[in-house]
């Protein structure tokens, strides 16, 4: 079985791509990083997913992946953006981070108005130093208040295009399926083929 990296701490992030990749490469485990975090003193999705992968890399001395990722709302010009993980503050609070921005939207009430997509890029870096990034964008827009339970984040107000529920009402397998996540990784086969 091949060992791949995934830069984060978190571990619902883990079991998202480990679910996501075994559909691709049954052989292929995806472990957690233990190592220290990086800055992440990128401007874009790419920068900051290469920032992660790198260092990563360099800590385990296995292929690494690392995904950036976040809401992007198209009245806030596309935030926020590369800041969705600290829109409230440097804790990382999801719970604050969903209050914020559904009160920064607040006045908003027609669907149209709402309009959002989640991005991911995924970054590939081996140990022998090639790099390569790719994207996935699902489109939605942001419902009023929160529904569901499973997801992360902002899955709770996040409805995606042609459904009515909130991708926190989506079951794991079905989110897996059809996520940004999802997306960015099958741009990614050819390269996790080459593994």
């Amino acid at each position: 079985m091949t060992r791949i990296v995934l830069a984060t701490h978190n571990a619902h992030k883990v079991a998202e791509l480990q679910g996501i990749v075994s559909r691709v490469r049954p052989d292929i485990e995806v472990i957690g990083y233990d190592g220290p975090e990086p800055v992440e003193d990128g401007t874009t999705f790419a920068e900051n997913a290469l920032v992660k992968a790198r260092a990563a890399t360099a800590h385990t001395g296995l292929v690494a992946l690392a995904d950036d990722s976040g809401v992007c709302v198209d009245v806030l010009g596309g935030s926020p953006g590369v800041f969705s993980a600290y829109w409230a503050g440097h804790a990382k609070d999801d719970a604050a981070n969903l209050a914020l921005l559904l009160d920064q939207l607040s006045d908003l009430t027609r669907p149209e108005d709402r309009a959002a997509h989640y991005t991911s890029v995924i970054a590939l870096v081996t140990p022998d130093g090639a790099e390569h990034t790719v994207e996935g964008v699902w489109p939605g827009r942001l419902a009023t208040a929160p529904r569901g339970e499973g997801g992360f984040g902002y899955d709770p107000i996040f409805v995606p295009e042609g459904s009515d529920r909130t991708a926190a009402e989506f079951m794991a397998a079905e989110k897996n399926a059809v996520s940004h996540r999802s997306r960015a990784l099958e741009a990614l086969v050819p390269l996790l083929e080459t593994l």
